[in-house]
């Protein structure tokens, strides 16, 4: 049987931390330059579930 690779799961644990802080970082920058406050979705970021009724 092998041996967990510690290292690995410590990396991987590290990239998923910074790809998270960087894309709250980008969600701040949105928020603070759009007019209304309001976030801006890039095409990769869509919205769960079915819109809202208006």
């Amino acid at each position: 049987m092998a041996a967990p690779n510690y290292n690995y799961e410590k990396r991987q644990r590290e990239l998923a931390k910074k790809k998270k802080k960087e894309e709250k970082l980008k969600e701040r920058e949105g928020r603070k330059n759009s007019p209304d406050g309001e976030v801006t979705l890039d095409d990769d970021q869509k919205p769960e579930g079915n819109p809202p009724s208006l």
